[in-house]
């Protein structure tokens, strides 16, 4: 048997979880911002060469369960920020009521257990980027009667309360207000999700927080020095707080060749008075930049990550969380999402054992959903 069917087998057993998939935006961005038309707007119950999920997809990457991001870019501000939120969780209960064989809402682990055990993938919803919630705790309360299980504090931005990884710092992490934002995800139940932030943010959050927290799609900064990556200081706090660095696939944060071609992009967009921040700007400068060509990133670079966080947290506090259809393009095998068990045939191929494997593929991640569970 090869590894590749060896990685099948196990992961045909064990729960596969995804901290973040970026679909509900991407189908945005191909139908429009009614949720209706949105998901009208691809038929993902067969094979979408422009998307990075669909079902088939899906079903060959042996997905379990999955964190779907409703992503709202910082374009948004105020009022609108809040209504694009709504509308991203619109889109995955749009997905669930049109592929209901395949797809089954839950916002706890007892109900993402029962959605596995019938056969369709358990999806979640993961709310990217605290200026989502308008500085509103009322507005944090309702996505999680909505059912968003996490925020992202930040995106690339910093928010008036939480320091981002990618913006200049103003509030030395989280200010009082940041604070209680943690504290009320405490309360209800949503995981607080320190991917974006900066390192300050990331060890505020720690020290507030009474809960688990996760990364739900980052990586090492000893392995490749991005300000999205987490530094060992911070993952080592991790087994004292019960948390879960899910490992990402984005070749500029993984890849430090891929880092490098990125930091002479975001020279030449501040050269040509273009934010680097802002992802649409990035994307549509790159197609049309003359500088040297992208660099690929491959799955040795995701494994470099996933085994130097094993190290530095153990087993226990590791997951995975791909960024599919959030970025434009994967590592070399990691295409797209049916791509799975070549990372895990990989990780067999250098001694990992099953038991590990299924701890990284998902248990860490069931384990950390249930341990947030709370009666709202």
């Amino acid at each position: 048997m090869t590894s590749l069917d060896r990685a099948k087998t196990l992961l045909d057993s064990a729960v596969l979880a995804d901290g973040h998939n970026d679909l509900p935006w991407a189908l945005r961005l191909k139908g429009g911002p009614d949720p209706v038309a949105a998901v009208g707007s691809a038929d993902l119950a067969v094979h979408q060469p422009d998307l990075h999920t669909d079902l088939p997809k899906l079903r060959e990457g042996r997905l379990g369960l999955q964190f779907w991001s409703v992503y709202v870019p910082c374009g948004f501000t105020g009022d609108s920020a809040v209504t694009a939120v709504l509308e991203q969780i619109e889109v995955v209960h749009q997905l669930v009521a049109r592929y209901p064989d395949r797809l089954g809402l839950a916002t706890s682990a007892a109900e993402a257990e029962t959605v596995l055990r019938s056969g369709r993938i358990a999806s979640l919803l993961g709310a990217e980027g605290g200026h989502s919630i308008a500085e509103s705790l009322g507005v944090l309360r309702v996505l999680r009667r909505l059912g968003v299980r996490y925020l992202t504090l930040t995106h690339n931005y910093n928010t008036s309360w939480a320091d981002s990884a990618t913006d200049e710092p103003t509030h030395d992490g989280l200010t009082e207000f940041g604070k209680e934002v943690v504290a009320e995800m405490n309360r209800i139940g949503m995981l607080v999700d320190l991917s974006h932030v900066a390192a300050s943010t990331m060890h505020a959050a720690l020290d507030t927080t009474t809960a688990p927290v996760i990364f739900s799609h980052s990586s090492c900064r000893a392995v490749n020095d991005h300000p999205r990556n987490i530094p060992d200081d911070v993952l080592e706090r991790l087994p004292g707080n019960g948390g879960v660095a899910m490992m990402t696939f984005v070749p500029g944060f993984i890849a430090p060749a891929v880092t490098a071609w990125d930091a002479e992009l975001k020279v030449a967009m501040a050269a040509g008075g273009e934010d680097h921040r802002d992802l649409g700007a990035r994307a549509r400068f790159a197609k049309t930049w003359d500088g040297p060509e992208k660099p690929k990133a491959t799955v040795s670079d995701v494994v470099a990550h996933i085994e130097h966080a094993r190290e530095v947290v153990g087993i226990d506090h590791i997951g995975l969380g791909g960024d599919y259809d959030g970025v434009a393009e994967l590592p070399v095998g990691l295409e797209d999402v049916s791509g799975y068990p070549a990372l895990f045939a990989a990780l067999l191929d250098r001694g990992w054992s099953d038991e590990d494997c299924a701890k990284l593929a998902g248990r860490n991640t069931l384990r950390v959903l249930r341990d947030t569970d709370v009666t709202r």
